[in-house]
């Protein structure tokens, strides 16, 4: 699939055709790296188990397959110069839309097995764990938002050759922002639909960062505040998928927000402030006490058997050890 994205970079260079106003090749080119991102980033996230579940492999591998199959149908349809989604304009047309709705049932199918396969585990600090637990909630739930684009609109039919669209209160195919091609005149589904299914990347990369910051930082040392600073961010996150796709059903552009919109964006914002001031407050030391690390409640490596408190949550403490062949087929 990267192959793929870096020779449809070439094509959407060289041919300079348009199809709804957008070049022929942007949307190719979009889905061949978010599914070459988002295969890459569940097979991480499957290696992280600490015991193989057979059922979550195979759902590894459909959630590939189901991408491969999408892009295919996807770059197949740009070479004809047709649409590819919501168009019922010819027998072939019409079938090959169908078979891209089967499969996306069956990527969303797989990514709920796979998010629970991964979900039983936790990682190496309550950190890690909460942000891949928050990150695949947010994005089965951004994933589950395409389903919002389905359906014909006031004025559609199977006759007319159109069932369904991303527009909300225009047409499909009028401005749009570069490359993206999110609408700029009217609400567009696509836009939370991203935002969401990406928090399957950025959430469970944030303890990471913060751990590596730590050593520099030491306010970042104590677990506690890392969790704390991961959770504010998963809320965030969180919000910032609801504006987005709340933005849109009202038929509003994400880059022209009306004054309800930018008082939720300064609501959230403030939360997301407080939040995580919160949480740096919690890892500053007393007045006369040494700083350092706090003491962590999570058992790691060679402590495997002592409890985890915290969280709500009591359980065996292990390092982020790959499980035995666990794989994605995209990864192979």
């Amino acid at each position: 699939m990267t192959l793929l994205a870096m020779a449809l970079i070439v094509t959407f260079a060289v041919d300079q055709r348009t199809l709804d106003g957008m070049p022929l090749w942007a949307k190719p080119l979009k889905f061949a790296i978010s599914v070459a991102v988002y295969s890459f980033t569940w097979a991480w996230l499957l290696s992280l188990q600490r015991e193989e579940r057979r059922w979550g492999r195979w759902a590894g591998t459909v959630l590939a397959v189901a991408g491969v199959t999408e892009v295919a149908v996807i770059v197949f349809q740009a070479a004809r110069g047709h649409r590819s989604h919501f168009n019922a304009s010819s027998p072939l047309d019409a079938a090959l839309f169908g078979a891209m709705g089967l499969m996306i049932m069956a990527l969303m199918l797989a990514n709920l097995v796979a998010a629970v396969a991964v979900l039983l585990d936790r990682q190496a600090d309550r950190p890690t764990t909460w942000g891949v637990r928050i990150g695949l909630v947010i994005s089965s739930l951004g994933l589950a938002s395409g389903g919002l684009m389905l359906g014909p609109r006031p004025g559609q039919s199977v006759a007319g050759g159109v069932i369904g669209a991303h527009t909300v209160g225009l047409p499909d195919g009028g401005p749009g922002l570069p490359l993206l091609g999110w609408s700029t005149a009217g609400g567009d589904l696509r836009v939370g639909h991203f935002v969401g299914m990406h928090a399957l990347q950025l959430l469970p990369l944030l303890p990471l960062a913060l751990t590596a910051l730590s050593r520099r930082l030491p306010v970042l040392a104590p677990e506690s505040v890392r969790l704390g600073l991961t959770l504010t961010a998963g809320g965030m996150y969180a919000g910032v998928f609801a504006l987005t796709v709340w933005q849109a059903l009202r038929g509003q552009p994400l880059i022209h927000p009306d004054g309800v919109t930018l008082a939720a964006a300064g609501a959230l914002l403030l939360a997301g402030l407080a939040g995580a001031a919160l949480a740096l407050r919690g890892g500053s030391p007393a007045p006369g006490a040494p700083a350092g690390d706090a003491p962590s409640t999570y058992a790691t490596g060679a402590d495997a058997g002592t409890g985890m408190t915290g969280a709500g949550m009591t359980g065996v403490g292990v390092s982020g050890v790959n499980g035995p062949g666990a794989t994605v087929g995209a990864a192979r």
